[in-house]
Parts: structure tokens; sequence; C-alpha cells
């Protein structure tokens, strides 16, 4: 039988070859292999891969504050009232169903950008090296093409949970519909990939002026730790052991302070990391990249516009600022009480505009909330005046998605989750030394009080053990990083998003509570899968939606 088989094989591979002029392309036919021709292509194939990071209009505005502060504690909607952007109102409220414009535009973006990353993988791994694609280029330009792929599924699954997992191109309509993947398998996904690209990328110093921003080394092993506490903290929630992904966690946040500590540091100044200035400084490990664009695109869409509409979504709807905003994302009372006496870091962050500088408060206030964005809104100078931009909707001031304070709390978390509370500590008191500066003020721990989101927000004396050392990370975080789009995320990991988001209601002035719906523990930990990709594609909606 095996002999007869093989004579089968031989005859078809010899009838395959005779016909092969019969498959030979025709005239006019182009394939994707034809482009990918040079290093110039590899090169700009990548930047392609990096444009949906900048992308936040698409029949509605998608800026990750509106799902990262705005669903949290942190902050408001704002806007001229509560019918403006209703699709944020919805998320904001827990109202959101799956037809939510928001949940579809932020899902399709990522998706992009996964599209992107896998093209570039697919292609540039075939291509020959020579004297311009030499093999370090190739090398890094992969290992951009795998931490892209890796942060797109990041933002997908700590959103929506398991997501479909595309890791090559899709050429045929034949394969366009894919499964939902479990949580598990899009985890060890980005975690593959972060490996791969951390072992090709390159540290910050030993690239160009003109390739500042692209993805290194750094970002990889920042990422590595990011990602491991995520999954750590998912399979807590779970019930499931998490310690092997927790040591990882400490693990690359180990390697990444070795490594690039001669690559970052803490900005001196606290508010110089939120300057147009100081895009791209000293403590910045990766941010989205804007630039001026000169011209509105307004309506047109995803990937018309180089620039940023955060800036003017941000600041203020009164004209006594020189330039008028739109007046989105008001800064929560409950926020501001959260900083303790004398932190400079509150006015870096937050401002509550004077009597004189309220020109309308029928649209300045926000269910009684005036509160103002600091950050991204370049309002600058004692009298935060706003900087004037090329166009007003138009802004070139970048995106931090991650900094080395951010690495120094997480990896303090990671220790401390790992029994090792001198580390957590040492990283702990790294920011609050800085926010600190000469001054004496936020001593440190554990001689200080934190809300206690349990106890309706009563300050609790910290002691030194490991719960309170935690309940400390945790108000270190929400200050140092406020209104950076982490709250809503760190909630969740966290795994106290229901306890916190029904007491933050309950803390809420009348006007607020009237909009809120309640939250349901099971179900607002998840976005909806958008009703559009479920219909397109068959998969499987989210609990309770």
């Amino acid at each position: 039988m095996k002999a007869k088989y093989s004579l089968i094989l031989l005859a078809l591979l010899s009838l395959s070859s005779c016909n092969d002029w019969l498959r030979e392309d025709g005239p006019m036919t182009n394939r994707v292999e034809d482009y990918f021709t040079s290093a110039e292509t590899a090169i700009q194939v990548v930047n392609a891969a990096y444009v949906p990071l900048m992308w936040e209009y698409q029949n509605t505005y998608y800026s990750e504050f509106f799902i990262g502060d705005i669903l949290s504690d942190d902050s408001l909607k704002g806007g001229q009232n509560t019918k403006d952007m209703s699709a944020s109102y919805d998320l904001e409220n827990f109202r959101a169903i799956s037809n939510n414009e928001i949940v579809l535009q932020y899902y399709r973006a990522q998706y992009q950008g996964v599209a992107r990353a896998n093209l570039a993988l697919e292609q540039i791994a075939k291509m020959e090296v020579d004297e311009d694609l030499t093999q370090p280029l190739k090398d890094r330009l992969l290992g951009e093409a795998y931490f892209l792929r890796a942060y797109y599924y990041f933002k997908l699954v700590r959103l929506y949970g398991g997501v479909p997992l595309v890791t090559e191109p899709i050429y045929s309509a034949g394969n366009w519909k894919q499964p939902r993947a479990s949580v598990d398998e899009v985890y060890t996904r980005i975690l593959d990939d972060l490996g791969s690209a951390e072992s090709k990328l390159i540290n910050r110093s030993a690239m160009g002026a003109e390739d500042l921003g692209r993805a290194t080394k750094g970002a990889a092993q920042a990422m590595l730790l990011k990602a491991n506490l995520y999954y750590a903290d998912y399979l807590r929630n779970n019930g499931r052991d998490a310690g092997q992904y927790y040591e990882q966690a400490k693990r690359w946040g180990g390697t990444f302070l070795q490594d690039q500590a001669s690559e970052y540091s803490l900005c001196s100044s606290y508010a110089d990391n939120f300057t147009l200035e100081g895009e791209n400084g000293p403590e910045s490990i990766f941010e989205v990249q804007y630039m001026s664009e000169g011209m509105s695109d307004y309506g047109e869409g995803n990937g018309f516009s180089r620039g940023t509409f955060a800036t003017i979504l941000l600041r203020s709807r009164s004209s006594a600022f020189s330039a008028v905003g739109w007046g989105f994302n008001h800064p929560t009372q409950n926020l501001i009480d959260e900083y303790e006496a004398g932190d400079h870091r509150l006015s870096a962050c937050i401002y509550t505009p004077s009597a004189e500088q309220v020109v309308n408060e029928v649209e300045e206030f926000y269910l009684g909330n005036p509160n103002l964005c600091v950050k991204r809104s370049i309002m600058q100078g004692a009298d935060y005046m706003v900087l004037e931009d090329s166009h007003d909707s138009r802004s070139p001031i970048n995106m931090i998605a991650i900094r080395l304070a951010d690495v120094y709390l997480l990896y303090a978390e990671a220790a401390l989750r790992c029994a090792d509370q001198a580390e957590a500590k040492n990283y702990l008191e790294k920011v609050r030394a800085r926010a600190r500066g000469s001054e004496d003020i936020l001593p440190a721990f554990p001689n200080y009080k934190v809300p206690d989101y349990s106890n309706a927000y009563a300050l609790h004396q910290l002691q030194d053990n490991a719960d309170d050392l935690m309940m400390a990370i945790r108000h270190e975080r929400r200050v140092e990083l406020a209104m950076e789009s982490h709250r809503w995320y760190d909630l969740c990991r966290w795994g106290i998003v229901a306890e916190v988001m029904t007491a933050y209601a309950e803390s809420e002035s009348e006007e607020v509570r009237a909009h809120i719906s309640p939250f349901v523990k099971g179900k607002h930990e998840l976005l909806p899968i958008p009703v559009e990709e479920v219909r397109l594609g068959g998969i499987e909606q989210n609990p309770n939606y």
C-alpha cells in the first residue's frame, strides 16, 4: 500500500510540474511580496503599524481618556451637557450596550494595528539581508512589529476579555471570520511577542534622533513587567494560581531596572513630563507621537491627521483662557480629595477655574463640576493660559503610554506580591521622594493616611504591613498617574472596581448620582464586544450584555 501511494504521489508531482504554466500570474497581477524589495519599504510598513495608536476619531471620538479616566472615579465626561457625546455618557454611567460607538471604534482601531503588524512580521521575515536592510535593522524592525502587535492585543484583552487572535495577514474572504480566543491564549501570545521584541530591539540611546519614539528594548521590558502583572491579577481574581506570573513580573521589572538604569530617570520636576518641551524626555519609555497639523480634517475619520484631538477636547469651554476648547474629562472632587496636603502634583494635573474665568456656567460646569484636566491641554503658566496651536483642533502634544514612575510603582506591586516588602517600599519611596522634593511633605510609608475605599473613603492610618503597603501603592498610582488613563484598568485588575465605583457613586453629589446606574459585578469589568463584530464574525458576546 505504501508503494502504491508513493507512485500516485510521484504522478501528481509530475503533473503539477508539467502544468505550472497554467498557474502563472497574468499581466497586471500584483503580489504582496513584490512590494517588499527594499529597506525603505520595510521601514514604511512598520511605520504604518504605529499609526493606529494615534487614531482618536471615527464617527465618534474615542481618545484613551474616554475609557481610562471617565469610566473610573477620576473624572466625569464633561462636554457641553450630558447629551454631548452620548456614547461616552452611556459608558460613564454603566448604561452602554453593544452598539456603543466608542466600543466599536476603539475595538476596530486596535485590529487595524494588529493587521499592519502581522503584514510587517510576515513579509520582513522573508526579505534578504543586503547593504541597506542589514541584519541589525531587520531584527529591529521585526522587534518593533512584535512589540506593536503585543501592545494592541494588550489594549484589547484588558477591555474586552478574550478576543479573536489573528497572527497572520488575512488575504482570503474565507478566513476573515475568526473565533474568540481565551484570555489565557491572548496573554500567552502577548508575552511571547514581547519576549521576541525584547530580544530584537535596541536601547533608546542606540537610536538616532530621527527614530525617537520607536519601541525600544526598555519599552519591551517594561511591558513584560506590566503584562505579566496584569495576567497574574487576572488569574488571582479568578481563583487561580498566579505566583508564576507575579514572579515573572518582578523578574522583568528587575531586568528593566538593571539594564535601563542609564537610559531613563525621573524628571526633576513632575510637571515637565506634560509639556511640549518635555516630550520623549528622560522619564518617557514609550509615548504615542503627534505633530502639529496646520489644517482641519474634522469628520474625515481615522488616518487623516497627524495631530491629536485630545488638547481641544480637554480644554475649557471658557474664552477666558485665550483659546476655547470642548470641555471634556472633568476631574472629580473625589480625585482631588485623594491628594495629600501640599502635593504639587495636584496643580500639575487639575485646575479649578476662578469665578472670573467662568464665562458661561451652564456649559463650563458639568453636573456642577467645573474642574479642568491640565495634562495634554497645554495650559501653562501661573494663569493657565493655553498655548496656541497651528490649528486649534490639531495638537502636537504626545500621549505618554509608559513612563518611569509607572514602572517603579508596577515593580513595587510585583515585589510586594512576591513578599519582597523592602523592595516594594524602596520603589514606592522613589516616586514619593520626587513629588516631595526638598519640602517637608509626603512622609515616607507608613507615616501618612490614605482613603479607605471599603469604608466610605474614611482616612486610614497606614501600618507597616503588606495589606497597608498595597493600599499605599494604590493611592500613589492614583495621584501620580492621575488623568493619564490608567485608573480604570488598575481598578479592574486589582479586583476592587465594583467596591470602589459603588463607594464613589455614594460619595458624589445628588446631581451626579441621578445619572449613574448601578455597577453590575461580573458584567461591567469588561466592555461588550461590538454588536457589529458579533453579527459579522459570529463570536460570543461578553456576559450579561
